[in-house]
């Protein structure tokens, strides 16, 4: 779920739709509570929107080009463009709010 992604699978991945990816990475306590929230997330909105983990440590050069300083990050993208930028651990209550604003 979290390998390595090329600039055009990025691309790809935002250009058209909702988006929600979680900048992430293995040592870090945060990121690990909120797994659970996302795998919620990712199958609550399955068919609706894209929700991707990406490790910042596999992918350093889309980390440095999204401007990623601390994870994890959350950032909702609808149709390739940035709607909001969610830094910290999130509640899932938000996370649901942002996406439910984006899809509508």
């Amino acid at each position: 779920m979290s390998s390595q992604i090329s600039t055009q699978q990025f691309d790809e991945l935002i250009n058209s739709g909702v988006t929600l990816l979680d900048f992430s990475a293995s040592w870090c306590g945060p990121c690990k509570a909120l797994e659970p929230v996302i795998a919620q997330l990712n199958e609550q909105y399955a068919g609706r929107a894209e929700i991707k983990k990406i490790d910042i440590d596999h992918n350093r050069d889309l980390a440095v080009q999204m401007g990623i300083q601390s994870v994890p990050t959350l950032i909702l993208f609808k149709d390739g463009q940035e709607m909001q930028r969610l830094i910290g651990m999130q509640r899932k209550d938000v996370l649901q709010k942002a996406l439910d604003a984006a899809l509508s």
